[in-house]
């Protein structure tokens, strides 16, 4: 298998053909043997209008081999929040890779992304202005990834405050597996359990 990167000897360079055994020296350090490319789709529904509701999603790595996936973009797709007169709303959404009691920010070391939208109509008779806040889908600058998770699953949260109706998130994550050195491994199962 060939893989073609794009400019890879710098600004006005060729793109470079590399086998699949070059690839290791473009991975992140103590990781090796990527899998292909992985698409992961899920998503989560409020269990009631306003209701804080978490979805777990099992990536079933392999943890005697120090499996580990690693992130490379993420695309949330958040349901609009309803719109009512004089009434605030918001429906928002977050992936992290522990388990969750609330919304996350990117202030938080466990969450990979979040989106926020809103309708600010407090005292507005009939309309209100509506916003929308998304911490990247995938970050705009050469990264090798944007996360990894370490253990065996990742969670979608979601909630919305205001509405009428449950809202749902839609998830989609791309990434590849890869294998951790022993140390790697613990170090990154270590800091991701003690993020929670």
């Amino acid at each position: 298998m060939w893989l073609f990167i794009k400019g890879c000897g710098g600004r006005g360079q060729p793109d470079k053909k590399i086998s699949r055994l070059e690839l290791d020296e473009f991975m992140p350090k103590g990781l090796t043997k990527p899998s292909s490319t992985i698409v992961i789709s899920a998503s989560a529904t409020e269990t009631a209008a306003n209701t804080f509701t978490e979805n777990e999603v099992d990536l079933q790595l392999n943890v005697l081999d120090r499996e580990v996936f690693v992130v490379t973009a993420v695309d949330i797709n958040m349901g609009f929040p309803d719109a009512q007169a004089a009434v605030n709303t918001s429906s928002r959404c977050s992936v992290s890779t522990t388990s969750r009691t609330a919304i996350g920010s990117l202030a938080a070391s466990n969450v990979i992304a979040v989106s926020n939208m809103g309708i600010r109509a407090a005292g507005f008779v009939d309309s209100g202005v509506g916003f929308s806040q998304l911490a990247p889908d995938t970050p705009q600058a050469p990264m090798e990834y944007i996360g990894i998770i370490a253990t065996n699953n990742f969670f979608i949260q979601v909630q919305g405050d205001g509405n009428v109706a449950a809202k749902t998130g839609a998830v989609r994550i791309w990434g590849f597996r890869a294998q951790a050195s022993s140390d790697v491994f613990a170090a990154l199962t270590q800091s991701e359990l003690l993020s929670a």
